[in-house]
């Protein structure tokens, strides 16, 4: 007897991530993403999110479990796994991403098929972003100036945001962003640098009294994530199913969590100001202060990427060009 709808083929996806099934980044973004596939679809597509590495392993494993079909598609922070996603890199530098997450994440989509493409071997990307931008987040000591982070540890999640930290005379300690809290409660931490989104599901505001950034809501670099499926399951899937995926993760997409992360970030912030923290704006001057220090950031990355037979100046160029079309806009 023929089950009704069984003509239709399903196709399940298992989506794994870092985060808590109640952050911003699965109810804002990944939801929404995943329902349109399947509306898309028709029905056909079915895909299960799997938030906290409830499918097991940390996530710096992330990228290696979509590329060994461990899992069908991941959502990670590209900088978890140093090393690998060199040229995409240049989005995260200080003041190559000053404050504008949607034009970034725009520049990243112009960027992709001719410039970064190729380091996402056994991976079929679905988008790309960033999040609003590094602000510092401190335990308890007031910073309007590079001198006052000198000596200080700081948290990062990227070897460029280590290299922001060094710029500025702290000492950088790398972690996933899950174990920032108890870092920050034992005092292994003095700070961190990271966005405001991530103070609600972390309860940030009850570890630290300063928030801090820079004028017009600049930013000290900023984070590059991905949503990628595994390549050989994106091979083998029919072209109406890659269709589904590929019209939700077009350019307006892209922008549109842009627009995502820029309001989950001012939510946060807010939070933060709510439970009686102060949130420091720096002035123009202070700010600059800032920029001269990290201008060495990206002279450092150019250099090294440069090293590997990449186009390092010509990437900075291109994404700043791209930026400030897209910011235009």
């Amino acid at each position: 007897m023929a089950v009704p709808g069984a003509m239709a083929q399903e196709y399940t996806f298992k989506l794994h991530h870092l985060l808590g099934a109640k952050a911003p980044a699965q109810t804002q973004m990944l939801e929404p993403w995943a329902k349109q596939v399947e509306e898309n679809s028709g029905g056909k597509v079915k895909i299960e999110i799997y938030p906290a590495m409830s499918l097991g392993g940390r996530p710096p494993e992330l990228v290696g479990q979509a590329r060994d079909g461990v899992v069908d598609l991941i959502w990670t922070v590209n900088g978890y796994t140093p090393g690998l996603f060199p040229r995409t890199e240049v989005m995260e530098l200080p003041f190559v991403y000053v404050n504008d997450p949607v034009a970034a994440n725009l520049a990243l989509y112009d960027m992709f098929e001719d410039d970064l493409k190729e380091e996402y071997k056994g991976l079929e990307v679905m988008f790309l972003h960033v999040h609003a931008g590094q602000a510092i987040h401190m335990r308890d000591k007031e910073v309007r100036k590079p001198e006052d982070l000198e000596g200080m540890k700081m948290r990062i999640p990227t070897r460029t945001g280590a290299w922001i930290i060094e710029a500025l005379g702290a000492a950088p300690a790398a972690m996933p962003v899950p174990e920032l809290p108890q870092a920050l409660s034992k005092g292994v931490v003095d700070g961190a640098f990271i966005p405001w989104e991530i103070i609600p599901p972390l309860k940030i505001q009850d570890q630290t009294q300063y928030q801090v950034e820079g004028a017009d809501m600049a930013r000290f670099g900023t984070t590059t994530f991905q949503v990628s499926m595994n390549k050989d399951r994106w091979d083998s899937l029919p072209d109406d199913i890659k269709k589904a995926f590929k019209d939700a993760s077009g350019p307006d997409w892209w922008a549109e969590v842009g627009e995502i992360w820029r309001a989950s970030d001012d939510a946060g912030i807010k939070i933060a100001v709510d439970a009686g923290n102060e949130h420091i704006v720096l002035t123009e001057e202070e700010t600059d202060a800032f920029r001269e220090k990290l201008e060495p950031v990206v002279d450092r990355w150019v250099e090294e990427v440069t090293a590997q037979g990449i186009d390092g100046a010509g990437l900075v160029e291109k994404a700043r060009t791209l930026i400030d079309q897209h910011s235009q806009n």
